[in-house]
């Protein structure tokens, strides 16, 4: 059976999506989810020549993973037993596309082909989207209060695991063109290596057995940077990535990261930053939120004794042998209209550990971020 699976932000550019999807496949089963309050989950299946059919879940836990395993997976799994050619998958507002990719190939019996893995998205409210500061709940995306995801966060996300782009635009407020032109050049700097339409028709075929392989993008965590430059001439938005070989000063690069979030909409990458230097720290940034997590040991710490708190010393001759051998090393993708990289260049320059701080050893430094465990941080949009 193929499969095409169609997430988006919001149910109307979803319906859009679905449409233009049913229309170029017409011999496609349609398949739509939609997590209502209180855990209930509806399922409308349409089969071209009958009617219309309808099923509901209750969830005792109202989230997306059990939505998916509950509900989502065993309905693909029943259409394809009854004989399916290709199903296009509807999925919840706000639920990953990745996430249905991975459960579906832990769960396979029998071999489902990947066609596409669709973003349906409105390019005249992207950027909004990505800047509001509200949970997905507060904005009326989804109908559970302890999501805590915002918009941005989503489709950051999304944009680094699907392989296309449709652009759905439901003629719920007046058109904007300009809006949609700057919307669909951010959305290609974000997603270089998608292909975005707005014809059904364009999305090329994966043909990818989905209980064999990884789905095209889910987020890559062992990616430097998380992406590359888009390199479109004519757009106000850019990409540029800086790589560090020092590790990080923990209070400076506190206090610069507000004016390096300032105006990017995306920051990705890896910290190697004091008083952790044997943690991979990763730097994630969607809008106006930012936050680190910590991803465990650098591999190559791992090759090295792990001396007591006292062993100052000892522990910075690790930390510069381990820099000479070129292992550890703080990499930054930010995305924005026109970031100035030779000032992001200089912030970062400056929040490197000195040679003299080198020497003297680093252990007492403050931590202002809590290394060793998630931490989020409020970043505010340049006014």
């Amino acid at each position: 059976m193929r499969l095409t699976v169609v997430s988006s932000l919001d149910a109307l550019c979803r319906h859009q999506a679905c449409d233009m999807l049913a229309s170029a496949y017409p011999e496609a089963v349609l398949m739509l989810h939609d997590l209502l309050e209180d855990g209930l989950l509806v399922r409308r299946s349409i089969q071209p020549g009958t009617p219309p059919q309808w099923g509901e879940t209750r969830l005792e836990h109202p989230c997306p993973s059990c939505a998916i395993r509950l509900d989502i997976v065993p309905a693909v799994q029943q259409a394809r037993d009854a004989g399916v050619e290709h199903l296009v998958l509807g999925l919840p507002p706000a639920l990953p596309a990745a996430a249905v990719v991975r459960a579906l190939r832990g769960g396979a019996r029998r071999s489902v082909v990947l066609h596409a893995v669709v973003l349906a998205c409105s390019p005249s409210a992207v950027e909004d989207q990505i800047w509001d500061r509200h949970t997905l709940f507060e904005s009326g995306y989804l109908a559970l209060p302890d999501d805590e995801r915002t918009p941005g966060e989503f489709l950051m996300e999304e944009l680094a695991s699907i392989d296309t782009v449709l652009l759905a635009d439901p003629n719920v407020v007046p058109a904007d063109p300009p809006a949609s032109a700057r919307g669909l050049q951010l959305l290609r700097e974000l997603a270089p290596h998608a292909r975005t339409t707005d014809r059904a028709t364009d999305i090329e075929s994966l043909q990818r057995d989905v209980a064999a392989s990884s789905s095209q993008g889910e987020p890559d965590e062992s990616s430097s940077a998380g992406g590359t430059p888009g390199g479109d001439p004519a757009s106000p938005f850019t990409t540029v990535i800086h790589q560090l070989h020092r590790p990080l000063h923990p209070e400076r690069f506190h206090q610069a990261l507000r004016s390096l979030a300032q105006g990017c909409c995306r920051l990705r990458g890896q910290l190697w930053m004091e008083p952790a230097p044997e943690c991979r720290i990763l730097l994630r940034g969607a809008g106006p939120r930012i936050w680190l997590e910590n991803a465990g040991p650098w591999p190559a710490y791992l090759d090295f004794p792990s001396p007591g708190a006292s062993a100052a010393r000892d522990t910075n001759a690790a930390v510069r042998a381990i820099a000479d051998a070129g292992h550890p090393s703080t990499v930054i993708s930010a995305t924005g209209e026109g970031p100035d990289s030779a000032e992001i260049t200089r912030l970062l320059a400056d929040c490197q550990l000195t040679e003299d701080e080198m020497k003297s050893g680093f252990t007492a430094l403050a931590d202002p971020f809590g290394l060793h465990t998630t931490h989020d941080i409020d970043s505010r949009r340049a006014s």
